[in-house]
């Protein structure tokens, strides 16, 4: 590849300063927030794609993309110009950049005290490459020996990614090492790069497969450096500063777009196995499922059909029901709505070659198409070939959507799995209409899954406006958190998985995917031993996703009641996770509303603390909520280091308080999931409930773990009718509580706002056993509070 050297200034306007470059290419620089700005390289003066998926300041992105130097959703807040021959400097409030003779750019940071501090900079050596007869592009940048990179999106190994090569390619990876398997089901070019005093965002909107070196190669011409490059496309990126990670975070989501805010139904558990679809009695199965959750008193929301409800003999064809093996999808459905169970129906983007509508959808031209013939593209697919369908296609969108509407959400089906949808289509210039501009593929693989689900989300939306639509997608890039729930893929099933999926959530979460979890017990491999089985549903139901998935090698099934011994400690877990189904349902509508992750690393709210940046296997769920999860056979304690903060730590089962910034040992017998909870929260609890259900749900705890001596703190609980859009006008219950903790006293004084009246009339406030002080509620001495 060519370097780019060097550079003139050529125009200004309001919003962003225009270079030339090599006199024959452009790069444009933006200042959007005052500590966001844009980077971008236009070869020979256009972009190698002019449009956008991924960025969402405001509304949703058109079908047919975003034009790529749009300006909507930004604040655009103005920047001072300096230019001499050698550098030009912009500035805004917060962000300052130094274009230097050869190109590569100096970034800085004003601190609090007002005064400009380092920030990066590209790597003063060959910052930016071209191909100059093809389409690879790369950009270096310095690394700085105190850097920390996070951030990437769902990858497997440990949370830190510092001195790792990864790739972005989305594959199918089934069976994969949570370890060490690379790449991915998931494209999301984002890194945090957090020091001691700041922290920095930096996101390359570039859809092609891409590959980022974060300290694993280095080069005797050249002084330590990072590397991002990609096969095709455009050299653009987003740089934005924030004093933490998590502020990088939630600037990242408001940049890619808001978490959906799914029914509160979503949260609950969700069965799946692909044996009960694949058997030939497979209705059979599925409404034994019903009966045996009834009998061993399993709390459950919701079932996923796994995709052999579409088979012909061994193979599966979306949209196709095997009524061989579900004679009665209408009556099936009404049996699982009868018992408060919701359906979702694994969905697939890729039609077989022998699929019984090919020849239909390839005369519609609803296909990719193949880079030499006008033929649809062929690609392997499910121990066949098969052609993707194109969604750059307005009328592949309709066709699909018509699928969708009249082979499931009509047989009483309510959400859709848009599942195998990593596209792997490996002719790069196979050709997409790109909604009438047509396009290689290979410029906008991972955009493929974003569409195909949005295509499923209207789809829903428009058969039951009145609802919240709730979807699952395996794949996508960046945006993806504004249409579904994701997982972390087919995994394997091992105690090493247990642990890395663990960090791998984090990852995501950290990188904007905020609604996710894993296919608990292991997808893939053999079943779990009993011990391993309560030990990942005591993990999964601390996820915001909690789906107990598998395709077992010896045919077996992962349920709940698989091994009696331990069925009640199963039970038990899954009892858990209702009672603090209030707590996740705030945490899910302050996702959305917020921006702030359910799943946290233990450092995100503790950066003071050092200790909490080492590697580890607990984490937070909410800012309160400790969750310490056993990933060890045999183990029956667990040691952990609690995050030093200002009043300590309360454990969620016995009331007993630590210090926080110590190392301490908890009991954890095979049927407790250790948990603590931080000093001066409260913890908003239901009853036992077996579904989500709005009119039975008519009691409320409010679980205080007030501060030890004199401190005070707030909270929030969030309530509403679980599934409709009413929040929207106010049509939801917001109660705000405030604790002000004294030597003899703990005051708590709520406040509400909303027009929502659930179905509880008191809320319930309970303390540790050891508490002794009074507890006094909006003034007057008393045990519960009426609303």
């Amino acid at each position: 590849m060519k370097t780019l050297k060097r550079w003139r200034f050529t125009h200004s306007d309001d919003h962003h300063v225009k270079l030339t470059v090599d006199d024959v290419h452009t790069l444009c620089l933006w200042v959007l927030e005052p500590g966001l700005f844009r980077v971008a390289v236009k070869r020979r003066g256009a972009y190698a794609l002019n449009r956008t998926w991924s960025i969402a300041p405001g509304d949703d992105p058109p079908w047919e993309g975003r034009p790529r130097d749009s300006l909507d959703g930004f604040s655009l807040p103005g920047f001072t110009l300096d230019e001499t021959p050698e550098r030009l400097v912009i500035s805004s409030d917060k962000l300052r950049v130094t274009v230097h003779q050869p190109l590569w750019l100096e970034w800085h940071y004003r601190d609090d005290s007002g005064q400009w501090q380092f920030l990066t900079s590209d790597r003063p050596t060959s910052a930016y490459l071209i191909n100059a007869h093809g389409d690879g592009v790369a950009h270096y940048q310095r690394r700085q020996k105190d850097d920390r990179y996070y951030g990437l999106g769902e990858k497997a190994g440990d949370l830190e990614r510092t001195g790792r090569r990864f790739e972005m390619r989305n594959l199918d990876a089934m069976g994969y090492n949570a370890a060490s398997t690379d790449p991915l089901y998931k494209h999301i070019p984002f890194t945090i790069t957090r020091r001691e005093q700041v922290s920095f965002g930096l996101f390359y909107d570039n859809l092609s497969s891409c590959w980022l070196d974060l300290g694993n190669e280095i080069d005797n011409y050249h002084l330590p450096y990072r590397r991002w490059q990609a096969e095709a496309g455009d050299i653009d990126y987003y740089l934005f500063v924030g004093p933490r990670v998590l502020d990088v975070t939630k600037a990242f989501v408001r940049l890619t777009g808001k978490t959906l805010f799914g029914p509160k139904w979503s949260l609950g558990y969700s069965g799946s196995t692909m044996h009960y679809t694949d058997a030939p009695d497979a209705q059979n199965q599925l409404m034994n499922f019903i009966r045996l959750c009834e009998e061993h008193a399993i709390p459950c929301d919701s079932f996923q059909l796994s995709s052999g409800y579409t088979s012909i003999n061994n193979k599966r064809y979306v949209f196709n029901w095997n009524y061989d093996k579900v004679p009665q999808p209408k009556a099936m459905s009404a049996a699982f709505h009868d018992a408060g169970l919701k359906l979702a129906a694994n969905i697939k983007p890729c039609l077989l070659q022998d699929h019984p509508r090919y020849q239909e959808v390839a005369q519609q031209g609803l296909f990719i198409r193949d880079s030499e013939t006008d033929a649809p593209e062929r690609s392997s697919f499910w121990d066949d070939e098969g052609s993707h369908l194109d969604f750059t296609n307005p009328a592949t969108i309709a066709w699909w959507q018509n699928g969708v509407t009249t082979q499931l959400l009509e047989m009483g089906i309510d959400s859709t799995w848009n599942d195998n949808n990593e596209y792997e289509v490996w002719d790069g210039e196979a050709r997409c209409y790109g909604f009438g501009e047509p396009v290689a593929i290979k410029h906008i693989r991972p955009v493929m899954p974003l569409l195909m689900m949005r295509a499923s989300m209207e789809a829903q939306q428009t058969f039951a406006p009145e609802k919240r639509p709730y979807l699952i997608s395996r794949s996508g890039c960046a945006g993806m958190q504004r249409y579904v729930q994701t997982w972390s893929g087919d995994n394997r099933t091992s105690w090493q998985t247990l642990r890395y999926n663990i960090r791998m959530g984090l990852g995501m979460s950290l990188s904007g995917l905020y609604n996710v979890g894993h296919d608990v017990g292991g997808f893939s491999g053999d079943k779990p031993d009993a011990e391993l089985f309560v030990r990942w549903v005591q993990n999964g139901v601390m996820h915001p996703r909690f789906t107990i998935h598998s395709w077992n090698d010896d045919r077996t099934v992962n349920e709940p009641w698989m091994y009696p011994g331990v069925t009640p400690a199963i039970r038990s877990a899954i009892e858990l996770r209702y009672r603090l189904l209030p707590y996740l349902y705030t945490l899910l509508w302050q996702a959305h509303a917020d921006d702030e992750p359910m799943l946290r690393p233990t450092f995100l709210d503790h950066e003071h603390d050092a200790r909490t940046f080492r590697e580890c296997d607990e984490f937070m769920l909410g800012r309160d909520l400790l969750v310490a999860s056993v990933v060890e056979p045999g183990a029956r304690t667990r040691t952990l280091w609690l995050p030093a903060n200002d009043h300590g730590w309360y454990d969620f089962h016995t009331g007993s308080w630590y210090a926080g910034g110590q190392q301490v040992t908890l009991d954890a017998p095979l049927e407790r999931l250790p948990l603590l909870v931080r000093a001066g929260s409260g913890l908003p609890l239901s009853a036992r409930l077996r579904h989500v259900d709005a009119q039975r749900d008519d009691t409320r705890e409010l679980k205080l773990f007030p501060v030890p001596g004199n401190g005070q703190s707030a909270g929030l609980l969030f309530e509403d009718d679980g599934e409709s859009w009413g929040y929207q006008e106010g049509n939801a219950l917001w109660v705000n509580w405030q604790m002000q903790c004294t030597a003899d006293a703990i005051h708590l004084a709520f406040s509400t706002t909303g027009d929502y009246r659930p179905a509880w009339r008191e809320l319930a406030v309970t303390l540790p056993p050891d508490e002794t002080r009074r507890l006094i509620i909006n003034g007057t001495e008393a045990n519960t509070w009426a609303g």
